[in-house]
């Protein structure tokens, strides 16, 4: 027996409460870097004792899912946007969006984090050396919980 591991044709679906109400599809994903990566998570610490006794504590933490998308696509274009929208500066109203996603995969499973913000993003094109191609933009959101199997 076998088990088909592949990724291709995944979507992942974004929704951004001001900025994209009705939500971004996301499907331009890269090739040069990971186009979707949910980082282990920590949720629990531990510590020893003097006396060597195994003391153990639960943790609350972030779930962090990062996002790599082909530079100048529709849908990095979509993504600055958002990002931008969320960055603050001088004289700036911030959209302050909380971001919901769900990441359809094709295996038919899904993964739906919620309760979420976006954390960093590329604001401009990178050019690699060698290659002389334009970087992947890699975009990083966080967020409370998920829902999923």
């Amino acid at each position: 027996m076998s088990e088909d591991v592949s990724g291709v044709n995944t979507v992942i679906n974004i929704v951004a409460s001001e900025t994209f109400p009705a939500g971004l599809t996301i499907t331009n994903l890269a090739d040069d870097s990971d186009p979707l990566d949910f980082a282990a998570v920590e949720i629990a610490d531990s510590s020893v004792g003097a006396n060597g006794d195994l003391i153990v504590w639960a943790k609350a933490n972030k779930i962090p899912m990062v996002v790599s998308v082909i530079a100048g696509s529709i849908d990095d274009q979509n993504l600055e946007i958002l990002f931008n929208a969320n960055r603050v500066a001088y004289g700036k109203v911030v959209a302050g969006d909380v971001i919901s996603a769900t990441v359809i995969y094709p295996d038919g499973s899904m993964k739906s984090p919620f309760g979420g913000r976006c954390i960093s993003y590329m604001p401009g094109k990178s050019i690699a050396s060698g290659s002389f191609r334009f970087k992947t933009k890699v975009y990083t959101f966080v967020f409370s919980d998920y829902v999923g199997i």
